[in-house]
């Protein structure tokens, strides 16, 4: 690399670092409960970040990870495989140091989802079935010599574990004063699975008591991948909770340090994200309410044990994305979700404790 090219990758490296100065580490907030258990249940809220959500970490450590590779120049373009918030999050980075940025992604993707890639100036690349956008962000790199940047891959090797203000280290430093300052568990759901192999790898390093759980939406192969450990795992769609879960086993994705499991059905997420919204007091994504309700069992079980002690989980974006969909009865209807078993089932919890299987839902509820 000349000299012009390190002075470029130089001052990209300070504008990135510049734009995380901006921006204060997002907030840690307590929601108490209601029932009459020594608990403590904290949000990390994620949905602060510039982008709006978890992913903006993840883009900014991509950008740093491929800047210092060598692998981004000044007239790189910049491709990823994704129609979500890491397409929103990476295109607001290109921006920042003026380089092109293409999402590759489905057919059908909401207007609104694709006017925030606009708004950062990306361009938006489609394909006629998903099994496709990998193939094709190859291609497209291929042919204008460009980056693919490769979250699903790249997730987990990007971050720094050990430190540098990842979100595992902000949890830990935020809990110092707290009653109970190392969580007993960590509630993530997974979608590259950088979250959670972060989390799991500074839990060990850091020689804490912790445990970590990974909640997974349905339409998933992570959580059989956990049990079965077949690296061939497919599905032939998504999960329909945006951002989390996947058709396939990314490599990203590190059971080994996963201490437990949940597969939550996805009508179980949209109940609790709608539930969230009056105790937290706003609306948050299809994922949050997938970490709530996983938190929720976790939580029933540590009463069932009679435990005290904290649980974490994520905010991971706020639910002003979502009003055509998850927020949307229609939406619901049209794709045959049920959700007010599922909002009995967590009214109930909420008052009295007591964990019950839905009504008429047999097996639905997975038992520890």
């Amino acid at each position: 690399m000349d000299s012009r090219q390190r002075a470029w990758v130089s001052q990209s490296v300070q504008k990135i670092e510049a734009d995380f100065n901006r921006s204060a580490d997002t907030h840690l907030h307590r929601l108490p409960l209601e029932i009459d258990a020594d608990i403590h249940l904290y949000f990390k809220d994620e949905s602060t970040h510039p982008t709006g959500s978890l992913k903006h970490r993840l883009a900014r450590s991509l950008f740093l990870y491929g800047l210092c590779n060598g692998w981004i120049r000044d007239n790189t373009t910049i491709i990823e495989a994704s129609s979500g918030n890491t397409a929103v999050s990476e295109a607001y980075f290109a921006q920042l140091l003026g380089l092109r940025f293409i999402a590759v992604m489905p057919r059908g993707v909401s207007a609104e989802k694709i006017a925030q890639i606009e708004r950062y100036g990306g361009a938006c690349h489609y394909v006629d079935h998903p099994a496709m956008i990998y193939d094709e962000s190859r291609r497209l790199a291929r042919e204008c010599k460009g980056c693919f940047m490769d979250q699903f891959t790249y997730a987990e090797r990007a971050t720094d574990w050990r430190g540098n203000n990842n979100i595992a280290e902000s949890i830990f430093g935020q809990m110092a004063q707290e009653p109970y300052p190392n969580p007993r568990w960590i509630v993530v759901s997974a979608g590259t699975g950088g979250t959670s192999a972060t989390l799991g790898r500074y839990i060990r390093y850091r020689r804490t008591h912790s445990r970590l759980c990974v909640a997974d939406p349905e339409r998933s192969v992570f959580y059989d991948y956990y049990r079965t450990r077949d690296a061939g795992l497919r599905l032939d769609r998504g999960s329909d909770v945006e951002g989390i879960g996947r058709p396939r086993v990314e490599p990203s994705f590190i059971p080994d340090i996963v201490d437990r499991m949940i597969r939550v059905p996805n009508a179980a997420t949209f109940a609790a994200l709608r539930f969230l919204e009056q105790p937290l007091g706003r609306k948050v994504g299809g994922s949050t309410g997938t970490n709530f309700y996983g938190a929720l069992q976790i939580i029933a079980h540590m009463i069932e044990r009679g435990e005290t002690g904290s649980v974490v989980t994520l905010i991971c974006d706020a639910g002003d994305r979502y009003l055509d969909t998850y927020y949307n009865d229609a939406w619901l209807a049209e794709r045959g979700y049920d959700i007010e078993p599922y909002r009995a089932q967590i009214e109930t919890f909420w008052r009295t404790g007591a964990w019950r299987a839905p009504i008429c839902l047999a097996g639905a509820v997975e038992p520890f």
